[in-house]
């Protein structure tokens, strides 16, 4: 059987191992059960061997002991805490091992006396062992072993009542018709289950009494996990003898727990004893006593306890008689809206079991006998109530699995939404959001955003469901939709909705099927009926996405629907012609102002889904914002759709000339325009009116990046319309980023519509400042306007930080030296700034918590980020003994070195002696007492200084500053950098690195940590420790939108070689590292009898709390949507 152990990753017939183990003990009771004790051993990892003598002369506990320090291994590892599957393996084969064993000796080796008395009493005094594989391996075994003994004691039960019953039975006979020997034989039998079952409850008292009472409150929590989990089977297998409150009272207590695992195995097995019906009445006093705890677990720190609890509470629902309260169901609603999918899944089982239970009680049903119109009144009545109203895509989703079938009842919906009593205004909006989200949800089968669990492709079956709900949707909607149009045509809202439904439909049945081709024509009047008659943008919106899905040409009723908007697009222009004149001459009255603003706003919005350079717009919209400016006539909304109308203009223009080859004098024409509509744009940045000047801004952004060189690298025959931004155009830019983005928004108020407004504020800044770095990283502005950017990094990383972080990544694949000075630079015109306030004493705190985030931007591996991080040093010496002006004091750039001296820790130490002889050889003698050129100096020599120490010199750990250990070079040929080539690298300026047409891609926003950042190790001197001592330098400063990256533990060294003299020493030191640091496990052994406390409450799991996915701003596609 040993060889088992040896063999345990193998497949072995562990029948056939119990087989000959039993034969070899039936020859000798002691040798074979002393193979069975070294088995027991060996599966904890120990190499001690237990001889004869041994087990003949010494307790269990003086065995134990010698054992343990014969324990000298080296490694902590033992076989139930081996990495990988291999865990998995061993324990697996170790509980079959076991349950064959106890099965094969159920009837006979069992009741002996001798072999499972032996067995249980090693295995308790194994659990009570400070060392950890001796506690846990026999623990685990006296579980498994207690459960096969609770299987047993049932199975001896029920042939005791069995034979009891036929005994009576014999014995109730007429004393002529008894048959005495059967009498003799029954009587016999239940003599000797009775003493079977004696056995049994001494031998299952004796495990529960002396493990689990103690281990079930373990230190490890696999201990405390593997305690409940079978106390789980104990009380469904034998509830006569556990399910009681003595032993109850171990799942109430086990509920607090402070890992995670060890709720989860408590929760489940709770829902084994709430599936059985039979049991309820027993566990009415612990329902009573732990339901509060309970309730509160769903906001468990860890989703799938929060899942496995939602999945309780709806079995304490099902199977009591009280079930649960309604302010205690109102714990759980919420969750329906959770980000985590199978939280929400479970939340919305819970969810529509209660929407059934009150239709089943209330009996509630339509005139027609329809309970999926009363189901879906009461669930739009509960989407009102929970006022989460933008996100009915999520509680759909929640609902999905459990209530597709009514969600999928499009009939009912629209005959709802159609009739004209029934719902208020109110439940109608609702309803119909439902009804679109639903749509969403089976022409997509993807979950919302914030729920996926990443890419998944779908099967075959469910791309065929998918297939059939879109033809569905698409035959049922299509003759329906103009109806619902027509009934809230005057509604934006409802509008705006249903305009999103045929983005779903299999548009190409408006031609394939005939009987359905008659309502294309409809719902293109209606669509042109509804530009007409709304202003709102996002009604425009829904119609300008629907017109551009219906003009695709892969249609082929494309043409129908590009005659039917030319039409519209027509009029719109005759309407406002009608009212130019009069503008032009400022003589229009306020109704003609009105009129041509909004004909002119839905051109506008056209005109991003269509072609409008045939309706020659151009000159009149620059024409009309000239006379704007210059008569200081400012109307808002006519500006503003005047400005993006002739944007479009030139977007679609620039798009066409690449199409055929254009003439000369075109290409001139169409560049004067574009210089003309700039000058505009550029006036208007002045502008007080905030909607004109941000709508200037964004256009601006937008048309000098497509006029471009990076936009016709591809076509020289555009190369004539190249506009490049003039000098006075890049400053107002940048001052519109100081003045109208990196600005507080803290004045607005925090009330439900201020922080509306404070959010769409922010979307709108982010939107500015993207189109501003994109200038940028395409080449359109210097990379030296970055710096009007990157100083912000530290105030405003809360709002920016994505965005600033990405444009420096891309900035550094343009030109990693450029880069890195400019990142110099913007920390020199800082440092400029406050010298120019006039401070005696100015503080540099801010400024050097800009240096630190900026530092941590460079690249992990210090050798890529070498010639990057010189440049950095080099500029920022030469500024800060800059020679000094008429009329200044002498250098007095030299405090610049203090924030120099946060880019420190990231050189390598042959270039920390190279620019420390650069600092020498640029400053003055007397120079180099100052303090900030002191501070300097230090912050260079903190790490080559002691990397020349010895090992045995105490250099094995470098705790200088706190700041970590570079990465050591390698002393290969290939690694290796020599004096002269480290010169040629100070001397160095550029390197030319030019990425051709680059693309932003997005940075995803992670949540935010819920476990605290670990205590920051020593670094050690080691290739893997400046690794890490990097990350977690990093992680530092990382802020709450960005990724952590948690520091690995670093234990004593996992083997020890000990010299001769001290080789009892090094023993007992190992001997030590193994055995666990807890006085407590003493003193429990003491207090067995007495009553157990209970465990103590846990704080973490009630801070924890659900956020709902945002539907306005997902953190996935922030940055897709920002540099798109």
């Amino acid at each position: 059987m040993c060889a088992f152990l040896i063999d345990w990753c193998l497949p072995v017939d562990l029948k056939t191992v119990v087989e000959e183990w039993l034969c070899s003990y039936k020859r000798s009771k002691e040798a074979g059960l002393l193979v069975l004790i070294n088995f027991i051993v060996q599966s904890c990892g120990c190499k001690g061997v237990v001889n004869r003598d041994m087990l003949e002369s010494m307790e269990n506990a003086e065995i134990i002991g010698a054992l343990t320090k014969e324990f000298n291994e080296d490694s902590v590892n033992y076989p139930l805490s081996a990495p990988g599957p291999q865990l998995k393996r061993f324990k697996a084969g170790l509980c079959e091992f076991l349950r064959v064993l106890v099965r094969l000796c159920r009837n006979n080796f069992v009741y002996d006396e001798f072999l499972f008395p032996s067995l249980l009493a090693l295995l308790t005094g194994l659990s009570d062992s400070q060392v950890r594989a001796f506690r846990h391996t026999s623990t685990l075994l006296a579980m498994k072993l207690m459960t096969e003994l609770v299987d047993i004691a049932v199975a001896v039960s029920v042939q005791l009542q069995t034979t009891q019953r036929q005994f009576d039975v014999e014995n109730g006979k007429k004393p002529h018709e008894r048959a005495s020997d059967r009498l003799e034989e029954l009587s016999a039998s239940i003599r000797e289950l009775q003493e079977n079952r004696e056995e049994l409850s001494f031998m299952m008292n004796t495990t529960f009494r002396g493990v689990f009472v103690h281990r079930y409150r373990d230190r490890l929590p696999d201990i405390r996990a593997t305690c409940i989990e079978e106390l789980g089977v104990w009380l469904t297998t034998d509830p006569e003898n556990f399910l009681n409150d003595g032993c109850l009272k171990y799942l109430g207590w086990t509920l607090h727990d402070k890992q995670s695992p060890v709720r989860l195995r408590c929760v489940r097995a709770l829902q084994g004893l709430y599936q059985q019906k039979e049991f309820i009445g027993r566990l009415e006093l612990f329902t009573s006593r732990f339901k509060e705890r309970i309730l509160s677990m769903v906001l468990d720190k860890d989703p799938d306890v929060a899942v496995e609890v939602v999945n309780l509470l709806l079995m304490i629902q099902q199977s009591t008689e009280e079930g649960l309260k309604e302010e205690e169901c109102s714990h759980i609603y919420p969750l329906v809206y959770a980000s985590h999918r199978g939280l929400a899944s479970a939340a919305g089982a819970f969810l529509c079991n209660k929407l059934r239970h009150v239709l089943t009680a209330d009996n509630q049903e339509d005139e027609n006998g329809n309970s999926v119109a009363s189901f879906f009144q009461i669930l739009v009545s509960f989407y009102i109530q929970t006022e989460f109203h933008e996100h009915g895509t999520y509680l759909v989703d929640s609902l999905w699995t459990v209530a597709g079938s009514e969600l999928r009842d499009w009939a009912t919906m629209t005959a709802l939404l159609l009739q004209d009593s029934g719902l208020v205004y109110e439940e109608e909006g609702a309803l119909l959001e439902i009804m679109m989200c639903a749509i969403r949800q089976a022409a997509e089968a993807t979950p919302p955003v914030g729920r996926s669990e990443g890419k998944k492709n779908l099967s075959m079956k469910q791309k065929k469901i998918q297939e059939q709900d879109r033809t569905r949707i698409t035959t049922h909607f299509i003759p329906v939709l103009p109806q619902l149009l027509s009934k809230y045509s005057a509604d934006a809202e409802k509008v705006g909705l249903l305009l999103t439904a045929p983005l779903y439909f299999d548009l190409d049945m408006y031609s394939s099927t005939q009987w359905l081709e008659k309502h294309l024509d409809l719902l293109l009047s209606q669509i042109c009926d509804i530009v007409k008659k709304h202003t709102d943008a996002g009604v425009l919106q829904a119609c300008v996405q629907l017109v551009s899905a219906l003009c695709s040409e892969r249609h082929t009723f494309s043409s129908r629907a590009h005659l039917a908007f030319s039409q519209l697009l027509d009029a719109l222009t005759d309407r406002f012609s009608a009212y130019l004149s009069d503008l032009l001459q400022d003589t229009a009255d306020e109704d003609g102002v009105y009129n041509a603003a909004t004909a002119l706003k839905r051109i506008a919005a056209l005109s991003s889904a269509m072609d409008p350079t045939g309706w020659e717009l151009l000159d009149s919209c620059l024409e009309l914002l000239k006379k704007r400016i210059e008569s200081v006539n400012l109307d808002t909304e006519l500006m503003a759709a005047a400005l993006k109308c002739a944007a479009f203009h030139l977007m679609w223009a620039k798009l066409n000339a690449v199409n055929p080859k254009p003439a000369e004098a075109e290409l001139k024409c169409l560049k004067k325009q574009v210089r003309v509509f700039c000058r505009i744009c550029q006036t208007c940045l002045s502008l007080d009116q905030t909607e004109i000047r941000d709508q200037a801004f964004e256009l601006l952004c937008d048309l000098l990046l497509l006029y471009s060189e990076v936009s016709v690298r591809s076509e020289p025959v555009l190369q004539t319309l190249v506009h490049l931004p003039s000098d006075s155009l890049r400053a107002e830019l940048a001052s519109f980023l100081l003045d109208y983005i990196f600005t507080d928004t803290e004045s607005i108020e925090l009330d439900d519509e201020g922080l509306e407004k404070k959010v769409a504020l922010l979307q709108k800044k982010r939107n500015q400042l993207a189109g501003y770095c994109k200038l940028v990283v395409y080449g359109v502005l210097d990379l030296s306007a970055a710096t009007n950017v990157f100083k912000h990094y530290s105030k405003y990383f809360k709002d920016f930080g994505d965005i600033i972080k990405e444009t420096m990544s891309k900035s550094k694949l343009i030109n990693p030296i450029q880069s890195a000075k400019v990142v110099c630079l913007s920390l020199q015109q800082l440092f400029a700034e406050m010298l120019t306030e006039g401070h005696d004493r100015p503080d540099f705190t801010e400024i050097r918590e800009l240096a630190r985030r900026l530092a941590m931007t460079f690249d992990v591996n210090l050798h890529r980020a070498r010639e990057q991080l010189v440049a950095v040093h080099l500029d920022g010496i030469r500024f800060a003994f800059r020679v000094a002006l008429e009329g200044e004091e002498e250098h007095p750039n030299v405090a610049f070195l203090e924030i120099l001296s946060e880019f420190s820790f990231k050189l390598l130490p042959q270039d920390r002696a190279q620019l420390a002889n650069f600092v020498k050889a640029e400053c003055p003698g007397a120079a180099l007492s100052w303090p900030p050129v002191r501070l300097y100096l230090r912050s260079l020599a903190s790490r080559s200084s002691k990397s020349k120490k010895e090992p045995g010199e105490g250099g094995g750990a470098d705790s200088s500053l706190g700041t970590p250990v570079a990465k050591r070079m390698r002393t290969s040929a290939q690694g290796s950098v020599s004096s002269s080539a480290t010169g040629l690298l100070l001397e160095s300026s550029s390197v030319q690195s030019h990425l051709h047409t680059p693309v932003l891609t997005s940075t995803v926003l992670k949540q935010t940590a819920q476990e605290p950042a670990a205590k920051r190790p020593t670094a050690a001197a080691s290739d893997t420790g400046s690794d890490l001592a990097e990350l977690e330098s990093e992680d530092e400063f990382s802020g709450p939108h960005m990724r952590k990256v948690k520091p690995t533990k670093r234990g004593a060294a996992s083997s020890m070689q000990a010299a001769t003299p001290q080789e009892e020493l090094y023993s007992h030191l190992t001997l030590l590292s193994l055995i666990e640091d807890d006085l407590s496990e003493k003193a429990e052994g003491d207090s067995s009898g007495r009553e157990e406390p209970e465990i103590e409450d846990y704080e973490s799991d009630k801070e924890s709390q659900y956020t709902l996915p945002s539907t306005r701003h997902t953190s996935a596609s922030i940055l897709d949507e920002l540099f798109d």
